[in-house]
């Protein structure tokens, strides 16, 4: 029987899977539907635990080289800091929020997967699958199909192998919030250092910086232009974020609304979820990206112990860990979504009561352990 695994899905995920198992000398196919990779940043955030668990696979140094570590999270009321958060404290070797874009990361990934002599076979959609008791057949849109040992899940929040393999369900919830995303250019005012959280009357702001020197800016708006320009970017600042600060040009700018929702089970026989297929949630507190890596390289170990030993022990124990970690990441998020987007006449108070507690060292700690995934020393 063969003992090839065929992950479908080659965002971050899939990717990082992959290269577990290359890395292993096991025999690992990752197949993806778009001709290219991305080229666009979405995702932005790596933080510490995530990187330190990435050390497995030989990225971290090269993530770190390309990327920008902000070593404070600051959440603000226009020019005034409300809970300042420092990450130098941590024990870690990445005491910062390392921000870089996920298209960069989805490169080093790629990079080290070819290093290992894997690849990845675009454009190839699966779309059907059989499993029997000791391997599953996945079926192409080409009419070819792949015989695996497992298949893993990575093809994203409308990941079809998850359903075709019974594992989806109708939990997912939708919060009625829009978010508009932009990255953009601007003259003076921001720096570098540090991720900042406005929580100003009119409404949240997030900026983030870039590795090339832009910012990302995330708000949660009533309605969210299809196309954001330069006027709207710069009245998102003036209203909600720092003086002095002009916009020059927007690079890329999105928009979205939030989907809550953690997969009843990870795994189903052959198939075993990873990534957004198997949960999504608010963007508060940049997880998902994390969340999703960490998924990959605990689930690549599994597979590859389960592949050499035909011990399926630590692949069932990661099916009901990680998501056990699921459930408190999007409750996290969740929690600082609703913090962050609470109603407009409650929000003065929110921001007094956040500016006491500010002050108590414990609570900046514990902020700074709960957004790295630090496990403390």
């Amino acid at each position: 029987m063969t003992d090839v695994v065929v992950v479908v899905g080659a965002g971050p995920v899939g990717l990082a899977v992959g290269v577990v198992l290359a890395g292993e000398g096991r025999e690992v196919v990752v197949i993806d539907k778009l001709a290219e990779g991305a080229n666009t940043s979405r995702a932005a955030v790596v933080h510490a635990r995530t990187l330190e668990m990435l050390e497995r696979i030989g990225v971290s140094d090269r993530l770190v080289e390309l990327g920008v570590p902000a070593a404070r999270f600051s959440i603000r009321d226009g020019g005034h800091e409300l809970i300042g958060v420092p990450f130098g404290g941590l024990p870690t070797r990445y005491p910062y929020t390392l921000m870089i874009p996920q298209d960069l990361t989805e490169q080093v990934l790629l990079e080290r997967l070819e290093e290992l002599g894997g690849k990845v076979r675009r454009p190839c959609a699966a779309t059907g699958i059989t499993q029997y008791d000791h391997h599953a057949v996945v079926t192409l849109d080409t009419g070819e199909t792949l015989t695996a040992r497992y298949v893993v899940a990575a093809d994203g929040m409308h990941s079809r192998i998850r359903d075709l393999a019974g594992l989806g369900d109708d939990t997912a919830d939708t919060l009625a919030l829009n978010f508009s995303l932009a990255d953009v250019w601007v003259d003076g005012g921001l720096t570098s250092e540090e991720v900042r959280l406005y929580l100003a009357t009119q409404g949240v702001l997030v900026v983030a910086p870039l590795p090339n020197g832009s910012f990302r800016l995330v708000a949660e708006v009533e309605e969210a232009p299809e196309n954001v320009d330069v006027t709207y970017a710069q009245q998102l600042l003036d209203t909600r974020g720092p003086k002095g600060v002009r916009v020059t040009e927007v690079i890329w700018g999105s928009r979205f609304r939030i989907h809550e929702r953690v997969a009843a089970s990870y795994r189903n026989g052959r198939v075993v979820l990873a990534g957004d297929s198997a949960h999504t949630h608010s963007p508060a507190g940049g997880q998902g990206m994390n969340l999703g890596l960490r998924d990959a390289i605990t689930l690549g170990e599994a597979l590859s112990t389960a592949l050499q030993t035909g011990d399926e022990t630590k692949l069932d124990q990661y099916a009901v860990e990680a998501r056990a970690e699921a459930l408190e990441v999007v409750s996290l998020a969740h929690r600082l979504t609703r913090i962050a987007t609470g109603p407009r006449i409650l929000r003065p108070a929110r921001n007094l009561v956040l500016r006491l507690l500010g002050r108590i060292p414990a609570v900046r700690r514990g902020l700074a352990v709960r957004l790295s995934a630090v496990r403390p020393g």
